[in-house]
């Protein structure tokens, strides 16, 4: 004969098995929480480490979205969740953040919201033109090239360097920079001049006040010697060229102002038809520096300026071997003997502009 099961027993049966289905149901929880705090969400392919961009005033929908898009994390809802919980929708930096492979969302949203961003090492030069310029950098910070540009033609905003529109690019000085990312278009040239500033030290602006010439001067002049030659080595004795002229009140007659009142760096021969150009650049009408440099110049062209080489030549032409080098003279004559020898070798080579 079976025995009845007495009430009491029943309920705590039922108790039992609630309790264990309660434990197993929040254990699961718990579970599913860890995951979204502490699993590995973070998955970058083919490296141990990504750079993630976040642009000035990025929501939260669009940090996800760039997270999401670019492969960066797995699970796009357990970092959601977990960003809402932390309130990171009101803790959003831009900036550029280094991700590394298997970070957590915990993890990932401490760095996100602790705003500690990694720097990028700014680099330009061979730089021409200020529009140049600002493509370079617009490359490189989240500044465009548009906003650049707007304020290196601003004269007002130019004026609180005591500068003006022609001799703003003397701040630029090519280099390795670092910067936050997210550096606007009035920071990033204000930075540059705190580094023109620095760079124009006790040493380098006794010797401009020796030459008579100031910092702007010095730059125009390298800004001249840096497009006549790639050769550092030479670069002092052309550099004493045209300080030479500039003493004796002799016109610089210097060819890449010619290009640059053109607008064409291209032209590889000046002809007589060029130097007619009406331009304060023409330095063939007009004596004296042109208004500001024709180039960004290398700190080697400024240097060389500086310490110029002191010899007694007033002339120099390219070399007729196409070495890259250049003849100097003292005289017009034998200016003239070396002009020909080049022209010819211009001729041979079938160069006519």
């Amino acid at each position: 004969m079976s025995k009845k099961i007495g009430l009491p027993a029943m309920l705590k049966k039922l108790f039992l098995s609630i309790l264990v289905l309660s434990i197993l149901f929040v254990s699961y929880l718990l579970y599913k929480s860890y995951q979204r705090l502490f699993q590995p969400n973070v998955i970058i392919k083919e490296a141990k480490t990504a750079y993630m961009y976040i642009p000035t005033g990025a929501t939260l929908e669009d940090v996800v979205s760039l997270l999401y898009e670019n492969n960066y994390i797995i699970n796009r809802n357990s970092f959601e969740w977990l960003a809402e919980k932390k309130n990171y929708r009101n803790h959003i930096y831009p900036g550029r953040y280094k991700l590394t492979n298997g970070m957590s969302n915990n993890k990932l949203l401490d760095l996100l919201r602790s705003g500690k961003q990694e720097p990028v090492k700014v680099v330009f030069n061979n730089v021409r033109t200020k529009e140049q310029l600002a493509g370079k950098i617009a490359k490189q910070i989240e500044a465009d090239s548009i906003s650049i540009m707007r304020l290196l033609k601003d004269k007002d905003f130019i004026g609180k360097y005591d500068l003006n529109i022609a001799t703003i690019s003397c701040i630029f000085l090519p280099n390795t920079y670092e910067f936050w990312w997210n550096t606007s278009a009035e920071k990033f040239i204000d930075r540059m001049n705190n580094e023109y500033k620095k760079f124009w030290n006790e040493k380098r602006l006794s010797k401009a006040k020796v030459l008579n010439l100031t910092k702007e001067d010095v730059v125009t002049i390298a800004s001249i010697v840096d497009e006549e030659t790639y050769k550092k080595d030479e670069m002092d004795d052309i550099a004493g060229v045209y300080i030479n002229r500039l003493r004796k009140r002799m016109p610089l007659q210097a060819d890449p102002t010619i290009k640059f009142a053109l607008g064409d760096f291209t032209v590889k021969r000046i002809l007589k038809k060029h130097l007619d150009i009406d331009s304060p650049y023409n330095t063939y009408k007009f004596y004296g520096l042109p208004p500001g440099p024709i180039s960004i110049p290398s700190i080697d062209a400024i240097d060389a300026v500086l310490n110029y080489k002191e010899h007694d030549y007033l002339y120099f032409c390219a070399s007729a071997d196409f070495s890259g080098y250049h003849v100097f003279a003292k005289t017009l004559s034998q200016h003239n003997v070396n002009a020909r020898a080049y022209q010819r070798a211009l001729n041979k080579e079938k160069i006519y502009k």
